[in-house]
């Protein structure tokens, strides 16, 4: 039998052990957690909607209109016409030709990729592709191959060596890094060696591209180059669950073929409502977005004239590099002392050797909120130069 105690301490060892923060009230910058006040940077509702007083009128309102509990599976009872709207709402939002409504973004990337792949067939896979695409690959069943991240040369290669059926998966927006695939080059190399591209747009949706339409319409790409796109809804949309948008004939083969949707029960018919109302504010309000790109700016300066490391992103993922676990630890403390709450990113979340701070940015974060960040950056510069320069645990 494993020793569970031994492995749990091992990873307090190297600086790898995580644990929970226990929030209270809606989810703002000003955050409450473990009953302590603090400003949050670490959240990916980059449009400041998880507590948008619309969306939660329309939610209450939906309440008494459709019920709470989605009560079954699509494929029973459980497909309301709320989720029906929804998926209609999605399809229009991305430009494609139809959608579907998945529980969560780790769903739908199961869901898809193992859907569209199977034994016999070859995945290609970004190598800092998040752990639902990479999960995804693996309950395939399929071959997997796993490409330089955003090198379009190398899968090119990789593509011409191999035959049959062929899947390329991306990251619209990485995650952990914040920068932006290589989609143009993507998509031309995968038409060129007939292979399909599935862009996961988590991140870019709601942020990204005309009206906040994702990174797939910002690099103009239309449903033929990029055939399968999913999204989540928990981050730039500000409620919950995910989608997969393209032709009406995907859609049709994922209701029979994608586990993850046949055989789990429907999100709540009100949520799919709330979100449809959500869409609209993602649509409407250009300025939150252009609020959110003014904040992006401002820290980006400030951070590298302190002499911190930041990576080449110009999303509200903005990490900044310290590479050591305990580093990165010790700088997410001495924030979090000061009142500013940034959580410390290890592996395997992250390649070894790349432990960061995971700075994310919303609209509805101020520039007073910027400038309380930089001020407790700076106060801790001379902490991270001594870790730096004596590399012990602190």
């Amino acid at each position: 039998m494993r020793n569970f105690a031994r492995e749990i301490q091992q990873r307090k060892q190297a600086g790898l052990y995580r644990t929970r923060r226990l929030v209270s009230g809606p989810q703002r910058p000003e955050l409450v957690a473990d009953g302590e006040q603090l400003l949050s940077f670490c959240s990916n509702d980059y449009l400041g909607l998880a507590s948008h007083g619309g969306n939660i009128t329309t939610l209450k309102d939906a309440l008494s209109e459709v019920g709470l509990g989605g009560a079954a599976s699509h494929l029973v009872c459980g497909h309301h016409e709320a989720h029906h709207r929804l998926e209609q709402r999605l399809a229009a939002f991305t430009e494609r030709d139809d959608a579907l409504f998945f529980s969560t973004g780790y769903m739908a990337n199961l869901g898809v990729i193992s859907a569209l792949a199977g034994r016999g067939d070859t995945i290609f896979s970004d190598r800092l592709n998040h752990a639902s695409i990479i999960d995804g690959c693996i309950l395939s069943r399929a071959r997997v191959r796993r490409y330089a991240h955003g090198d379009v040369a190398a899968l090119d290669t990789l593509l011409s060596e191999t035959s049959g059926h062929k899947l390329v998966v991306t990251d619209g927006v990485f995650s952990m890094d914040g920068d932006i695939a290589p989609l143009r080059e993507l998509a031309r190399a995968c038409k060129a060696r007939d292979a399909l591209l599935v862009v996961d747009d988590a991140h870019g949706i709601g942020v990204l591209g005309p009206q906040g339409r994702g990174s797939v319409l910002e690099a103009g790409l239309s449903q033929d180059e990029v055939p399968v796109l999913i999204g989540t809804l928990g981050k730039g949309v500000g409620t919950s669950g995910a989608f997969v948008a393209g032709s009406e004939v995907l859609i049709d083969y994922l209701v029979q073929k994608a586990r993850t949707y046949i055989y789990t029960t429907a999100m709540p018919p009100a949520l799919a409502l709330a979100t449809c109302a959500s869409l609209d504010v993602v649509e409407r309000e250009e300025q939150r977005r252009g609020h959110l790109d003014a904040l992006i700016r401002r820290f980006r300066a400030g951070a590298r004239a302190l002499g911190y490391e930041l990576m080449p992103s110009r999303t509200p993922i903005q990490p900044i590099m310290i590479r050591d676990n305990f580093s990165a630890l010790a700088l997410s403390q001495a924030l979090e002392e000061q009142g500013i709450l940034v959580t410390a990113i290890r592996p395997p979340t992250v390649p070894e050797g790349e432990a960061r701070l995971r700075v994310t940015f919303s609209a509805a974060h101020t520039e007073e909120d910027v400038e309380c960040l930089l001020q407790a950056l700076a106060n801790s510069r001379a902490l991270v130069d001594e870790l730096a320069s004596h590399q012990v645990s602190p």
